[in-house]
């Protein structure tokens, strides 16, 4: 994949070189594994007021910090490991995102016990495929959709705790669920066959 900086992104990407990466590689690209989702859904709750450049920037400290986000060790954090994660400079140290972290490993795991997987979970809101979309412009984006505050309810519902429709939403972006690149960004028609 070329990612030279003269190709047309989305404009969210900016110019820094992280974000390219990211746009280009990540964002948008289907996921099936549930170690990945499991990855987002922390990291998108840890976002929450804040850029997602910031989290970009702290990813390799979350994998580290965050037992490389494998849910089963994350759900057994206990309270001096809270104590370590807060003293940790390279996450975001907010108790009780630390907190819903750690609950929502234990409430992912009873996700997969029931339905055999997280992915198997979270792509029945849509139907097992993409949605595709062709917005024009970054403000024909919504923040949150009829899709993503049924999977909200739905999460918050079974104890999940940050993910509010719109952190739905951004999750549902990043991992392919829906394609909200703009029409004119290269990646839409590279994600849209």
């Amino acid at each position: 994949m070329d990612t030279s900086p003269n190709l047309t992104r989305c404009a969210w990407a900016g110019s820094d070189p992280l974000y390219h990466d990211y746009h280009d590689r990540e964002w948008g690209v289907p996921v099936h594994d549930d170690r990945l989702l499991f990855e987002f859904l922390i990291l998108e709750g840890a976002q929450a007021g804040l850029s997602w450049i910031t989290i970009l920037r702290k990813r390799e400290a979350y994998r580290a910090a965050f037992a490389g986000f494998d849910p089963e060790l994350v759900a057994r954090f206990d309270d001096a490991k809270t104590a370590e994660l807060l003293a940790n400079p390279g996450i975001v140290r907010n108790r009780l995102k630390i907190a819903a972290a750690v609950g929502n490993a234990r409430a992912f795991l009873k996700v997969q016990e029931e339905f055999g997987s997280f992915d198997a979970y979270l792509w029945r809101f849509v139907d097992g495929k993409p949605i595709q979309n062709a917005r024009k412009t970054l403000s024909d984006i919504p923040a949150s959709t009829p899709v993503s505050d049924a999977l909200s309810r739905d999460l918050k519902k079974r104890g999940f705790r940050f993910v509010g429709s719109t952190i739905c939403y951004a999750h549902m972006q990043a991992v392919g669920m829906v394609n909200d690149h703009v029409v004119d960004c290269f990646r839409w028609r590279e994600l849209s066959e």
